[in-house]
């Protein structure tokens, strides 16, 4: 099932910042195998590999040649960074009877564009090519190691040559399958076969991890303290056969499949060695995850190995592994994305401010106050206070709006700033330098008349600024004018340079307005006379206003005087 399917001048960063680890002691090992990427499966993956103090485990999916689709992957990937699951994509073709298709060489360039175009969770883009090739059904029927070598060749060239960051890996193998052509071949023999065909030399600079099918054979039932091939220290033995073979680099190991048989070993037992393995594979620094097979499976043959029942309800394999301690893993994650803001900033003493700030994500990480994401400036404020707000939670290719409040103080000031947007201690964006300057309060001086009169006069006027988002930044009332001439000194919350609209207000008379821009000590505003049409001092000139002088023809000459 599909899952669900300013006048601003911009100041735009983009920065990369990766965040330390690839395997380490900030590595979360736990994982699970899912059978589909469904949402309920991803769900439960995060409450099984993350609980009990963990963070970003991991989950092995299979991507099918015949369900390329980016909208459904990148919201398959969405929902993974959302849980803080790190995916391992392990390539398939497609059924064809009882066996997968043989993927061609010459398919390379169309999976690794495809890959590509994703937006993966984290900086490593793990992919495995392939499943167990020395098994026939899953090479088109027939085992053939020099086929695998030339097309595992191709993918991994044409992947590193899209981005460095596709951490290739071969397919797991069967380590107990017998040498019985063309159905099964033995590991060692593929392997040394494969390597011949593939080269040492590619071998060392296109694959970056090992991936292992530790299975506890035979049967998927012996015990967790059995070690070498066919049990879950099967990696172990595979290395030393690399090693055999002249492969010299140190590899990182994924096991991707593992797990017992609850029919063979009952409930109680499949999840008491699965706890004693996973304790096994912490200690060793080469297992970067463990993913067991299979999260949810409800038919017949891998039931037996799910870790849910047909019905949704856990198994004791599932509570006991949720319920073993963990960390919260540290995985590399590329940080990018855009600061808009306005540049330079020339503001007033004792004055209240607001600026709006963009920041456009275009990175993995999901940035939130939540995860330690927050704006600043830096260095540390001289002669104002600075406070932003909270960042919600900002997706990967979302733009968010938010604001910077600035409070300055009864001093003058001047300074240089950067606005960035920080995790925890270490800054992820960051714009240009910021000039900021506190200057004196102005003074506002304006002319109006008042018609009929020739001047005008008096000590109940109002005075209203408001800036180009329309906000109210100033109100004086009881303004006098004397012959048509008033003044207002120390105009707070206003930027020099800015454009604002001034209106005037007097009881009785309509509103004017104009436009004035703060560019020093003092501006000048000119307002058309005011017009005596406001009678019911509402604000506007309507009907209302001649059924005042109607009801009281008395007051014409108090607006009309002879």
């Amino acid at each position: 099932m599909r899952l669900f399917k300013l006048s601003i001048l911009a100041i735009v960063i983009f920065l990369f910042l990766s965040l330390p680890v690839l395997a380490g002691e900030r590595n979360n090992k736990f994982g699970i195998h899912l059978s589909r990427p469904e949402r309920y499966q991803i769900e439960k993956a995060a409450e099984l590999v993350n609980s009990s103090g963990g963070e970003w485990g991991y989950v092995t999916l299979v991507m099918q040649e015949n369900e390329l689709d980016k909208a459904y992957w990148q919201e398959v990937f969405d929902e993974l960074r959302r849980k803080k699951l790190i995916p391992i994509i392990r390539l398939a073709t497609r059924p064809q009877g009882p066996v997968w298709r043989r993927p061609k060489k010459e398919e390379a360039e169309k999976w690794a564009d495809f890959l590509n175009s994703l937006n993966w969770v984290v900086k490593q883009r793990y992919i495995v090519l392939f499943n167990e090739p020395n098994h026939g059904r899953e090479w088109g029927g027939r085992v053939d190691p020099e086929n695998y070598a030339q097309v595992s060749l191709a993918f991994a060239k044409a992947l590193k040559e899209k981005d460095e960051n596709f951490f290739v890996m071969l397919a797991g193998f069967d380590a107990s399958a017998p040498q019985r052509l063309p159905k099964y071949m033995d590991e060692t023999i593929f392997l040394k076969r494969f390597l011949k065909s593939f080269g040492k030399e590619n071998f060392e600079k296109y694959i970056d991890g090992w991936v292992s099918h530790s299975y506890p054979n035979p049967g998927f039932s012996s015990s967790p303290y059995k070690r070498g091939r066919g049990s879950i220290s099967t990696y172990e033995w595979e290395l030393a056969l690399l090693k055999s073979f002249g492969i010299q680099k140190k590899l990182p190991v994924f096991i991707t499949e593992t797990g017992w048989d609850r029919r063979k070993v009952g409930e109680g037992r499949q999840a008491e060695y699965l706890k004693q393995a996973f304790e096994f594979w912490s200690k060793d620094k080469r297992v970067v995850a463990v993913t067991p097979f299979v999260l949810s499976y409800k038919s017949f043959p891998f039931e037996r190995f799910s870790f849910l029942e047909p019905s949704g309800e856990p198994y004791k394999v599932f509570e006991v592994i949720k319920s073993m301690k963990k960390i919260a893993g540290e995985p590399e994650i590329e940080e990018a994305g855009y600061i808009k803001a306005r540049v330079g900033l020339k503001l007033v003493a004792l004055s209240n401010y607001t600026f709006e700030i963009r920041l456009q994500n275009v990175g993995q990480a999901i940035w939130s106050e939540e995860e330690g994401y927050r704006l600043a400036l830096e260095p540390e404020p001289k002669g104002f206070e600075a406070a932003f707000s909270k960042i919600e939670e900002l997706e990967p290719f979302e733009e968010g709006v938010y604001y910077l409040q600035i409070s300055t103080k009864n001093k003058l000031a001047k300074g240089k700033y950067r606005l960035v947007l920080k995790k925890g201690d270490k800054v992820i964006l960051k714009t240009s330098e910021w000039p900021i300057e506190i200057l004196p309060l102005p003074t506002l001086n304006f002319s109006l008349g008042l018609f009929p009169k020739l001047q005008a006069k008096g000590d109940d006027f109002e005075i209203q600024i408001f800036d180009e988002r329309e906000a109210l930044v100033f109100k004086k009332k009881k303004v006098r004018v004397v012959k048509g001439k008033g003044r207002i000194e120390r105009v707070k919350n206003v930027e020099l340079g800015r454009k604002y609209r001034v209106v005037v207000l007097k009881p009785y008379y309509l509103p004017r307005q104009t436009f004035v821009v703060f560019t020093g000590p003092k501006a000048e505003a000119v307002f058309k006379p005011l017009l005596p049409l406001d009678f019911d001092l509402d604000g506007n000139f309507d009907l209302k206003d001649f059924w005042f002088l109607i009801k009281s023809p008395g007051n014409f000459k108090l607006f009309f005087p002879v």
